[in-house]
């Protein structure tokens, strides 16, 4: 599983695809409807939240909206509540961390993103997330590809 901290233009169509069935897989898990990924470490940051299926629900709202901006059919209805106002404060160490994994999978899948992107040193973050100072975050199970 992985929620982007980065935002949702930056994926490219399997990444998007992904995402939203990802996010919605998170939200069943939140409603504490499946066994599997109880404790997944991407759902920290959304369980640490006042309403959780709220933050969701704002995370998956973005990657709809992206999603119907490129003329995809993602079906809204699979967002189960209205999402929350705020935001998420999430690190900058997080974010590059994102960047730099999201970029290795681009060069190889879509070479043509990676290529546009490739002069981008600081993406900007999903919607849900305001980025503050700090390092990669401790739940994050960090891999070297």
């Amino acid at each position: 599983m992985r929620l982007w901290t980065v935002h949702p233009r930056y994926l490219d169509a399997t990444g998007l695809v992904a995402v939203w069935r990802e996010g919605l897989l998170a939200q069943k898990v939140l409603r504490g409807e499946t066994r599997g990924y109880r404790n997944h470490p991407q759902l920290t940051r959304f369980k640490a939240q006042p309403d959780p299926l709220a933050a969701i629900a704002a995370y998956l709202q973005a990657i709809h909206s992206e999603a119907l901006r490129r003329g995809y059919c993602f079906a809204a209805s699979k967002i189960g509540r209205e999402p929350m106002a705020g935001r998420i404060v999430e690190t900058e160490g997080q974010l590059l961390y994102e960047w730099a994994r999201l970029k290795r999978k681009l060069a190889s899948r879509a070479p043509m993103l990676y290529q546009a992107y490739s002069g981008i040193e600081r993406p900007e973050p999903h919607p849900l997330f305001e980025i503050g100072p700090g390092g990669v975050q401790p739940w994050e199970r960090q891999r070297y590809e």
